[in-house]
């Protein structure tokens, strides 16, 4: 007997969950897929600029735990942080809300 694959195993648990699970899971799912695009996004603008997380950290006044936490995608970034970021950077902020994929 073969073991299920990764994808077979979350497509039981996510068959097994109600409306409400499922929609609760698609919305942390959203917030993930966010968290890690923007820091993508703040990571690529900083190795385009030459610097270090640590060189951020400190045009931000901030520490490099925290940039690297943003840039990992393990925190949603507020509109300050990014407002921050982008100051630190030398850059502005563009906002584009589009239809979903």
């Amino acid at each position: 007997m073969a073991c299920p694959t990764i994808e077979e195993l979350r497509d039981r648990r996510l068959s097994a969950m109600s409306a409400d699970e499922r929609a609760e899971f698609d919305e942390a799912l959203a917030v993930a897929r966010l968290a890690l695009e923007v820091g993508e996004k703040v990571r690529d603008a900083r190795e385009a600029a030459g610097l270090t997380q640590r060189d951020l950290a400190a045009r931000m006044s901030t520490s490099q735990a925290a940039v690297a936490r943003l840039e990992a995608g393990r925190t949603s970034a507020t509109l300050t942080t990014l407002q921050r970021v982008a100051a630190a950077l030398d850059m502005t902020i563009t906002i584009n809300l589009a239809q979903p994929h």
